[in-house]
């Protein structure tokens, strides 16, 4: 499973070749990147997004977000707290963490950080941030 970060770059990460051959996400993923193409700085940059959002959605193996992963939700909430972190700042990635620990794949991010604690459930790739 992809994190959003990922998909944001999704060809520079395919072409380094550091992801598995078949590449899933989740809903949570698809709305961020739907929030980015509505929250566009300028009037040019919003087709542009536009754009990539609408190729992403139509190639992507996109996961829903359900009540099983509402469950490993609430787990990996209790993991972050449990680590003297908070998860509010990041609720949507520990909702895509949950998708992929109900997936049963590990999850590719460039922001590995934002998961720790949650090592006994989840699976976690770190990659390089884009062109790095």
């Amino acid at each position: 499973m992809v994190d959003t970060n990922i998909l944001i770059d999704l060809p520079w990460y395919e072409e380094a070749g550091l992801l598995p051959d078949e590449v899933i996400t989740s809903a949570v993923s698809l709305a961020e990147l739907a929030y980015g193409v509505a929250a566009a700085p300028s009037p040019l940059e919003q087709p542009r997004r536009n754009r990539v959002y609408a190729r992403l959605r139509s190639v992507l193996d996109v996961q829903a977000f359900d009540a099983d992963c509402a469950d490993a939700y609430t787990d990996l909430i209790a993991l972050v707290l449990a680590s003297n972190r908070s998860p509010r700042p990041r609720r949507l990635d520990l909702m895509i963490a949950a998708t992929a620990v109900v997936h049963q794949v590990p999850l590719y991010t460039a922001n590995a950080t934002d998961f720790i604690g949650c090592d006994q459930l989840l699976d976690v790739v770190a990659l390089p941030s884009a062109g790095k």
